[in-house]
This record gives structure tokens, sequence and C-alpha cells, in this order.
């Protein structure tokens, strides 16, 4: 007498969120404007301004740039400001920071555009496990944004995971 082995997770109404299924594609430029301070520490403003005018800004075409500087110069928030003009035809994003900053920043985006109604009253799992960059709170951002339509909300994977949210029964 042979038992059928059978899989409940696959016939269960659980639906698996991988972030990184929405990572996008395209470069991620730490751009630091050390290089461009007298000693790395005073921001000269004629100076910086023709820099930046003759910087060959094309090649940010379609890259996330994380705009920084990693000497303890004080920086203007004018300079940054100035930098992501030059950057706006070609970059698809740019923020001040470190590259960390800039994926929050990408899945702040991506989290505040996501269309979740396809989620309503349906138990999720969302998947914790990645081999790309995805920041911490994305999955607490993604977290929020599901509570009020989901039935449930777990962490990790169907086998070994963690509950995190129970709709209360009205």
């Amino acid at each position: 007498m042979a038992d059928d082995i059978i899989n409940r997770v696959a016939n269960s109404k659980l639906v698996t969120i991988d972030l990184e299924d929405y990572y996008p594609s395209g470069k991620r430029v730490l751009f630091d404007i050390k290089d461009w301070l007298l000693e790395g520490l005073v921001l000269r403003e004629k100076d910086f301004r023709q820099q930046a005018k003759e910087h060959n800004w094309a090649q940010y075409k379609d890259c996330f740039v994380a705009l920084h500087c990693s000497t303890d110069a004080i920086v203007p928030a004018w300079a940054f400001m100035l930098l992501s003009t030059y950057l706006e035809p070609y970059a698809a994003k740019t923020v001040i920071g470190n590259l960390k900053t800039l994926e929050t920043a990408i899945y702040q985006d991506i989290i505040t555009n996501l269309d979740v109604s396809e989620f309503h009253d349906k138990p999720l799992i969302i998947k914790g496990c990645s081999n790309k960059p995805i920041p911490d709170n994305a999955y607490i951002q993604l977290t929020t944004k599901l509570k009020p339509v989901a039935k449930s909300i777990m962490y990790g994977e169907a086998c070994s995971s963690v509950p995190l949210y129970k709709k209360p029964k009205p």
C-alpha cells in the first residue's frame, strides 16, 4: 500500500512575494565628489561648477547614482542639487548617500507604486532569502503596504515561515 506524497504547500492558496522579482536592472554608481574639492575638503564654487560643466554625464545613462563625499568636507546642499541637474536627463534615479541608501530609495519607489489589489484577502509569504541587495527597509515597507489587504502575512519560505500578521475575524 503506497501512499502518495501530497505537496500541501503547492496545493495551498499561499502567495509568495519575492522582492527580488522587482529588482530593477541598471548599474549602481557611487559618485564621490571628493576629487572635485580642493585637497578633498574645500568646495570652490567656480572650480566645482566648471568640473560639473565639463564632466561626461551621458555615461550615467540608465544608472542609479548615489552622490556622496568620502571626506569630512562640509558640502553645501546646492552642490548635490547642481549635480542632480546634470544627472537628471540620464540617471534612472539620483540620491545623496551610499549604495545602501540608494537601494532603499529605489525600493521605496517600487513599493509605493506597487498595486497590491491582487493580494486582497490572501495568505501571503514574503520571501526572505535573496541574491540581490534587498534593503531591510523594503521588507518593512512591503509589510506595511500589504497589511490592510492581506488575510495573513508570513516571512520566509512556505516550509518554514514565521507568522507576522493575521487579519482578525469580523
